[in-house]
């Protein structure tokens, strides 16, 4: 195995020269248990741990190493190691962190394409498919929404479905699988690019890691089966994982998120809502927030019929999280500042008074 077949690019070696680091190894982190971490270097696997300078350099929680990322390491004993340096991130996935205001959590850095997997037979959202594609978009990262169960339907009902997702999200590629009767499962794994990072994001009991199984050809993952009597699926994955498939795409698992909270994602949101945006620039007030204000292009077109009423409402939604979020960081902000500020002073009169 080459550093090349888990992703590395030649940027990455740029920087790796450019910053000292080439008496270091080179691995990338495939799995993460309360900062302890799996690193994958192109011979071997270790059990690693940050060094106290970056531990100490660490400015919030997003500063540690997540699953993807590219760290410069040394082997201090056998197969364990010391990570010394967080290469500089091609991408990440990222969503608030639940029950924690204004903190954001990584799901995964260096993705290329995420894999939006909803289920057709249980609690099919748009919705949701669309939170999945903000946060894919505000780093740039290429989604592809994968309908799966679709054993569990009838045709005319997937026509249903694939039509409701192609008219609402229309820029997006979508493909439908099954995971017990292989269709669309070799048509998914023939697009698979050698070297590129492929991230799954998607509900518990969706079929993530069955999927992973089929696509590997390999028994990677555990799976388990969707409860009876709550029809909610089980959180088989417990943490994230890097795998490298056998055809050279690399797959990022992830536990089931039933939340997906929206941050700072402004550019997402016009990504997603790209006819909102459209139109936007036909209303009257360059800060028109598309919700009250008279000569609003959006709500005209609204009232026309021309626009998804539902899409509207998750638009209105998440901006309205994005922007509570916003708020609630400014503020942590302003706290920290002048906690600072009264340390400082404290320390000024201390000192004042020792002379």
């Amino acid at each position: 195995m080459t550093l090349e077949d888990l992703g590395y690019r030649a940027e990455m070696e740029t920087f790796r020269r450019d910053s000292d680091l080439g008496s270091f190894g080179v691995g990338r982190v495939i799995s993460e248990h309360k900062e302890r971490y799996i690193v994958r270097s192109a011979k071997d696997e270790y059990e690693a741990e940050i060094v106290g300078s970056l531990r100490f350099s660490a400015h919030e929680r997003s500063d540690f190493p997540a699953v993807g990322d590219w760290v410069a390491i040394s082997e201090y004993d056998d197969g364990k190691a010391l990570i010394h340096a967080v290469f500089p991130r091609k991408s990440l996935i990222e969503r608030q962190a639940v029950g924690k205001y204004g903190e954001k959590q990584v799901i995964a850095t260096n993705i290329d394409y995420a894999l939006i997997v909803q289920a057709v037979d249980r609690d099919f959202n748009i919705n949701r498919i669309e939170r999945y594609l903000t946060i894919c978009y505000v780093s740039d990262i290429n989604p592809v929404i994968i309908l799966n169960k679709i054993d569990l339907i009838d045709e005319s009902a997937l026509a249903e479905i694939m039509h409701a997702v192609r008219k609402r999200i229309p820029q997006v590629p979508v493909v439908a699988v099954s995971n017990a009767s292989g269709s669309g499962i070799e048509t998914l794994a023939s697009g698979l690019e050698k070297g590129k990072t492929y991230c799954m994001l998607g509900s518990s009991g969706v079929g993530k890691s069955t999927l992973i199984n089929n696509l590997s050809g390999n028994r990677l993952m555990e799976t388990g089966q969707i409860s009876a009597s709550t029809q909610k699926g089980r959180h088989i994955t417990s943490h994230r994982e890097l795998f490298l498939l056998d055809q050279g795409g690399i797959l990022i698992d992830n536990p089931g998120m039933r939340e997906v909270g929206i941050t700072d994602s402004a550019g997402g949101l016009d990504r997603t809502f790209g006819a909102i945006l459209e139109l936007s620039g036909q209303c009257r007030y360059t800060d028109c927030t598309h919700m009250t204000e008279a000569g609003c292009a959006v709500i005209e077109a609204l009232d026309r019929g021309e626009l998804d009423p539902l899409a509207y409402e998750n638009y209105v939604k998440m901006e309205r999280e994005k922007e509570h979020f916003e708020a609630t960081v400014a503020e942590r902000r302003k706290k920290d500042r002048d906690f600072g500020k009264m340390v400082k002073n404290f320390k000024k009169g201390r000192n004042h008074n020792n002379y």
